[in-house]
């Protein structure tokens, strides 16, 4: 039994940028074992693969089964060999001594499905992966209507700019570029939904946590995420971002959505009182 599995899923990524991201979970106190899905048209080399260590598995699918399909894949296999498991980006730099904080953590808090920790920008800014769960307004008028100032307004609110990202916030919406989550919460709320290609599979999958347990951003360890909000500038990916949401929504609710909107009412309540206790 191990206490970590992980999963990551590469797209055209180079080995350098991926085996700095393996190495940085050498020397973990953790019993762990890392898994490659491959999604890229042209498989790493055999010898590359050896690199990579020797708790290490790496599959090579031959064609894009997209982002949450790639860690099914994983998740599927782990579930009776691990207490907990972590998808995680290929772009994500941490110190090595964060998983076993996160681990100590989940131990003590065991009504915790899911934990992202404070994800940083190269710079060190804040990114503000900690978000409401979203409305058709949220999602669409801050691509297409992002000058005007009751977007800014619905946007601010949307991602929570009256929190100060220094205390453990119980949230249903939270990124997917590094969730360590609880194998006993994942057997009850499902695998990533593969309606999404990609985007909004963390949003979809965090939700359905939430109903279980507590899904919450912990600010006490930080990574490193080069977050580039890609689909803003490829148009591909843009499109692909746009069919996410319009599935979302149909699945969901376009106008009525009455789990989001008590989730939504919630979260606002716990940042109001973080703020008048301190």
């Amino acid at each position: 039994m191990f206490d970590l599995t992980v999963s990551i899923v590469r797209y055209k990524q180079s080995f350098e940028e991926l085996k700095a991201l393996v190495d940085r979970f050498s020397g973990s106190k953790l019993k762990y074992w890392i898994y490659m899905v491959d999604n890229s048209p042209v498989p790493y080399p055999p010898e590359l693969v050896e690199m990579f260590g020797d708790r290490f598995s790496y599959q090579f699918i031959g064609r894009n089964l997209g982002y949450g399909s790639g860690h099914n894949l994983v998740m599927k296999q782990i579930l009776d060999d691990t207490k907990y498991h972590l998808v995680i980006n290929p772009d994500i730099i941490f110190e090595k001594d964060i998983l076993s904080k996160i681990y100590e953590y989940m131990e003590q808090q065991d009504d915790i499905g899911l934990l992202m920790p404070k994800v940083l920008n190269e710079d060190g800014s804040i990114q503000r992966l900690c978000k409401l769960l979203p409305s058709p307004l949220d999602l669409f008028g801050r691509r297409f209507l992002s000058d005007s100032s009751w977007t800014k307004r619905r946007n601010e609110k949307y991602e929570l700019h009256n929190f100060d990202y220094a205390s453990v916030l119980n949230t249903p919406c939270l990124s997917g570029c590094f969730m360590f989550i609880r194998i006993s919460v994942l057997r009850k709320a499902g695998f990533f939904d593969t309606r999404y290609f990609m985007y909004l599979e963390d949003y979809d999958l965090t939700r359905r946590v939430n109903r279980f347990s507590r899904t919450v951003f912990y600010p006490e360890v930080s990574v490193i995420h080069g977050h580039k909000k890609e689909s803003f500038k490829n148009k591909k990916l843009f499109m692909i971002h746009i069919s996410s949401a319009v599935k979302y929504f149909n699945k969901w609710g376009w106008l009525f959505d009455t789990e989001k909107n008590q989730l939504n009412i919630k979260t606002l309540a716990a940042i109001d009182k973080v703020k008048q206790d301190h």
